[in-house]
C-alpha cells in the first residue's frame, strides 16, 4: 500500500512580490508555475549568464540519469530527496517505480509553492511509498526524524542534494548538514548532489555576476562553490565513476551534451 500523508492545512500564501527559486527554475525548463516576477528575473540572470537554462536542463537530466543508475543498477530502494522544487516530468519517484514499483520516495522542501503542489508529488506506485516533508536543509535532524516514518533507516538510502546546499551560504553549516544526514543512513546509502561553481574549468566565470544580481533581486541568497569545496561534501565517501565533474558529463553519451558550470557526483557510503 502507498503510505503517503495529507500536508498540513491552512492557507498558502507565496509570496509573489519577490523572484524565488523554485519559481525561476520552473520557468528556466519551460514551466507554468512561475509569476511575471520570476519570469523577469529569470530571464535577466540568463542575460548574464546565457547557459543557465542549460544548467537547469542538466540538473534535471542528472537527476534521471542518477535515480535510474542507483534504482536499476545499485539495487537502491529508498531515496530521500532534500531541495525538491516544483513537480515536473519524471520526478524522482516516478523514474524509480516506473523500475522498482516497491521503491519508497520522500522529499524534503519549505517553499509554500512547492508546498502547494505536493499532493502531486505524492501520487506514486501502490507497491511504493512517497511522502513529503515541509522541513529545511538547515535543520537535518527533523529532516531525518520524519524520513523515518516511511523510510527504513537501517537499509541503503539515496539522499538527493540536487542545487541545494548552495543556498545554505555558510560552507561549514553545509558540511555538518551532509554528515549529520549521512550519519544517519547505513552503509551502502549514497549521496547524490549537485552544485553551481564559478570554476573557470567548466565556463563558470558568469555565474559570479549572475549571483551578485540574484542576490539582490531574488530570494533565498545563493552562493558557488570550487571543486574543492565541492568534494569536501563526499569526504568519507567513495565516488562512483566519472567522479565530479560537470552534472551534463555525469554518465551522459560522449558529446551529447555541452559542459555546464554545476557540477554532479554519486558516492557510496563505505
Amino acid at each position: 500500500m502507498s503510505e503517503s500523508r495529507t500536508p498540513p492545512g491552512g492557507p498558502v500564501r507565496p509570496d509573489t512580490g519577490v523572484a524565488h527559486n523554485a519559481r525561476v527554475w520552473n520557468h528556466w525548463i519551460g514551466g507554468k508555475d512561475n509569476y511575471e516576477v520570476d519570469r523577469k528575473v529569470g530571464d535577466q540572470v540568463a542575460s548574464i549568464i546565457p547557459v543557465v537554462r542549460d544548467i537547469a536542463r542538466a540538473d534535471r537530466d542528472f537527476l534521471g540519469r542518477a535515480v535510474t543508475y542507483l534504482t536499476r543498477e545499485r539495487g537502491v530502494r529508498q531515496f530521500l530527496d532534500i531541495g525538491t522544487g516544483l513537480p515536473t516530468a519524471d520526478n524522482t519517484h516516478e523514474i524509480a517505480q516506473r523500475i522498482a514499483p516497491d521503491a519508497r520516495v520522500v522529499y524534503v522542501d519549505n517553499d509554500p509553492i512547492v508546498l502547494v503542489h505536493a499532493r502531486t508529488l505524492l501520487t506514486g506506485s501502490p507497491e511504493g511509498a512517497t511522502d513529503y516533508i515541509d522541513a529545511d536543509v538547515h535543520d537535518p535532524g527533523t529532516i531525518v526524524r520524519r524520513a523515518a516514518e516511511t523510510l527504513d533507516l537501517t537499509r541503503p538510502v539515496a539522499v538527493m542534494m540536487l542545487g541545494i546546499l548552495n543556498f545554505v551560504l555558510d560552507t561549514g553549516a553545509a558540511l555538518d548538514i551532509v554528515r549529520r544526514i549521512m550519519a544517519a543512513v547505513p552503509s551502502g546509502s549514497y549521496l547524490v548532489l549537485t552544485h553551481p561553481t564559478a570554476d573557470p574549468e567548466v565556463g563558470g566565470e558568469p555565474q559570479v555576476p549572475a549571483m551578485e544580481f540574484w542576490n539582490e533581486n531574488a530570494t533565498p541568497p545563493i552562493t558557488a562553490r570550487s571543486a574543492a569545496d565541492v568534494t569536501a561534501f563526499l569526504e568519507g565517501l567513495h565516488l562512483v565513476e566519472p567522479g565530479l565533474v560537470s552534472c551534463s558529463q555525469w554518465r551522459a553519451a560522449p558529446g551529447s551534451t555541452p559542459v555546464v558550470p554545476q557540477y554532479g557526483a554519486v558516492a557510496v557510503k563505505p
